[in-house]
């Protein structure tokens, strides 16, 4: 059996997170269509008019919507065991590397910490050392594991903002990941090629894109499912197809999923992921998460993985 995931990260793929962050970019919660108009952009409305419904406002508060990052932020103050699986692909599809483990996430007065309950991989997921081969599985542990002991978190999203001003080095790298993660839709500075791309509110890219919100039932919930796709015809974009459902009477992210694809001199990535939310024990959490890749970054190997992780036993 190999060991834990590592408490550090080598320093050459510390400078690959800026580039490998945006396979981690869930909903881009931009707005517009017929009717009523959103920064001068379109949105389909259903067929079907909500009654006292405010479009207006609700396209507002969806584009302006927190719970997402709320949910992600409440997993650092409860305790949870998660089932984690990753697969490394050949080209024809095959399994080349895996690994499974169960992770039982600790809450201790005001500190959480992990205990890997069991784990188990196959192939060369790992190295003679014990460290990553691969960089899927070394993004994975820092994105989604505790190093060590962490301390005096909260849940808090009011008033919270990104952004890269006044930092640099890992620091900078990782409110990229935020700004992708939390805040898409916007500018990203300092991603090669597609930082400008991920833009979806200026004019450039509401003339490549349709948006629509529709009415739908969730897990027998009513909700709205806001979708993005690219125009016919539409060059030079990223997102291939974006779609968020909403919880109809709280507003509370449900369900987000997208694909995302581009190719560049330094790199090219096709990838598709999918988060699933809950509220449990009163609290809106993240208890699936699905993704399926294929990306090379220039002087690394290509990657072909899939990775699931299945969130249970939430413990405030």
């Amino acid at each position: 059996m190999k060991k834990a995931f590592p408490l550090y990260m080598h320093a050459v793929h510390k400078q690959l997170l800026a580039l490998i962050a945006f396979l981690f970019c869930i909903a881009i919660p931009s707005l517009a269509q017929v009717d009523t108009v959103i920064e001068n952009a379109s949105v389909r409305l259903p067929d079907v008019t909500v009654s006292n419904v405010n479009i207006q406002q609700l396209l507002d508060r969806i584009k302006n919507d927190t719970s997402f990052y709320k949910a992600f932020k409440t997993l650092h103050i409860v305790g949870y065991t998660s089932y984690n699986n990753i697969n490394i692909l050949n080209k024809d599809g095959s399994i080349k590397a895996s690994y499974d483990s169960k992770v039982q996430q600790i809450r201790n007065g005001d500190c959480r910490s992990d205990k890997v309950l069991e784990q188990k991989s196959t192939g060369d997921f790992f190295d003679r050392k014990g460290d990553y081969n691969y960089t899927i599985g070394e993004l994975f542990s820092n994105l989604f594991f505790v190093k060590g002991k962490e301390c005096g978190e909260n849940n808090i999203v009011a008033g919270q903002t990104f952004g890269t001003s006044g930092k640099s080095g890992i620091e900078k790298k990782k409110e990229q990941l935020k700004m992708l993660f939390f805040n898409p839709g916007k500018k990203i500075p300092g991603i090669p090629f597609i930082g400008n791309k991920l833009d979806l509110y200026d004019a450039e890219a509401k003339q490549k894109y349709n948006y629509s919100l529709e009415t739908t039932t969730y897990n027998g919930i009513s909700a709205y499912i806001f979708t993005i796709t690219p125009k016919p015809g539409a060059s030079g974009i990223v997102i291939d197809k974006m779609s968020t459902i909403f919880d109809v009477l709280t507003l509370d992210v449900l369900e987000r999923s997208y694909s995302l694809s581009y190719k560049a001199g330094l790199y090219d990535f096709n990838v598709n992921m999918q988060v699933e939310l809950k509220h449990i024990n009163g609290l809106l959490v993240p208890t699936v998460m699905r993704y399926s890749g294929d990306w090379s970054i220039v002087f690394k190997k290509r990657e072909r993985a899939t990775f699931t992780a299945t969130l249970v036993d939430f413990k405030k």
